[in-house]
């Protein structure tokens, strides 16, 4: 029997995903180590701040004396960490290679020789580029068509690498996550679209017929808690991709529309962005039994009620919910 995992570190935990993650592993009596430059404010945990179990360290993931400092007596390493999606990466990329693999192996290496059982990374489904199948899976080969996707397969070989029985590493592929979190992004498909279409009453779609996999916030988040849970022998050196609905761009604007509003506008413009994939998630169901539960319909009801009740303030400007007017913003180097 497997010891439990007591001490977690979420790896840039104070982000859209690790403001959702943090407080379910609070909840799991799990004690937790949010390490993340909180360039989006550490208000995001407001409502768990004052927990016993939780500490914030502000660092920056580049930081290798800091880190070897705060990993003593970690059990278990989840890694969120990263300049994320294409547009962001692009806006500058050398910040986005150190940030996103020049100082991951020194990372691993040093999780591992600090005694860290089990270390969890965040990798993406956008490592496959363009398939023309329809459902995409863990054993087809990676075309990823941009750096930030390259150097997202570049670590998971590095953690598949450096596993052994006694440091656990799983690799998992979400798809694109919608749904609300108290560090909002408002740049991803389904919270784009949804944010237009309640404030704006018009929804613009580029294209039409790309499919986009997705998954709930809070789907994504109990996945990685159960990361924790599973055997280790059942996950180590394991890759899952992670999705539940593929829909194509204009089913994803028309069930924003059907929640919003009749009145809501669809517009249709060409896109010279030929990207479409339908990730197959059978693989994890299969072998761990995990299945998503929340739809597309629930993350929009969800980002709906929160911009009408102003719990999202200036949703369509505030560049606390868009990654590159923040990134901007303050100059991240």
């Amino acid at each position: 029997m497997e010891k439990r995992l007591h001490n977690v570190m979420v790896v840039g935990g104070g982000g859209y995903v690790g403001a959702v993650l943090v407080p379910k592993l609070l909840r799991e009596s799990y004690r937790v180590k949010v390490y993340d430059l909180f360039i989006y404010g550490e208000e995001v945990f407001d409502a768990v701040r004052n927990h016993p179990n939780l500490k914030l360290v502000r660092g920056d993931v580049r930081d290798l004396e800091l880190l070897e400092k705060e990993i003593e007596r970690i059990d278990a390493i989840i890694h969120l960490a990263c300049i994320s999606n294409d547009p962001s990466f692009e806006l500058d990329p050398e910040l986005g290679r150190s940030v996103n693999y020049d100082c991951f192996e020194p990372l691993v290496k040093l999780a591992k020789a600090k005694g860290v059982k089990r270390f969890i990374y965040a990798s993406s489904s956008s490592v496959y580029g363009v398939k023309e199948c329809d459902n995409v899976s863990e054993d087809m080969e990676c075309s990823p068509l941009t750096d930030y996707s390259r150097f997202k397969l570049m670590c998971e070989e590095i953690v598949l690498q450096h596993a052994d029985d006694g440091f656990v590493g799983l690799v998992l592929r979400p798809a694109t996550v919608c749904g609300y979190s108290p560090r909002q992004r408002l740049d991803l498909i389904v919270n784009i679209l949804s944010n237009h279409a309640v404030n704006r009453r018009r929804i613009t779609v580029t294209g039409g017929p790309q499919k986009r996999p997705n998954i709930h916030i809070d789907d994504v988040t109990d996945l990685y808690v159960k990361a924790l849970e599973w055997p280790g022998d059942k996950i180590n050196r394991k890759i899952f991709n992670a999705g539940y609905e593929n829909f194509t761009v204009s089913e994803l604007a028309e069930q924003v529309k059907t929640i919003v509003g009749e009145d809501v506008e669809i517009v249709v413009e060409p896109t010279n962005d030929p990207r479409s994939y339908h990730i197959s998630s059978e693989l994890i169901r299969r072998e761990l039994g995990y299945f998503p539960r929340r739809s597309i319909e629930e993350a929009v009801r969800e980002l709906k009620a929160a911009i009408e009740s102003g719990r999202l303030q200036d949703p369509m400007n505030n560049p606390l919910y868009f990654n590159i007017k923040r990134m901007k913003e303050i100059r991240l180097k």
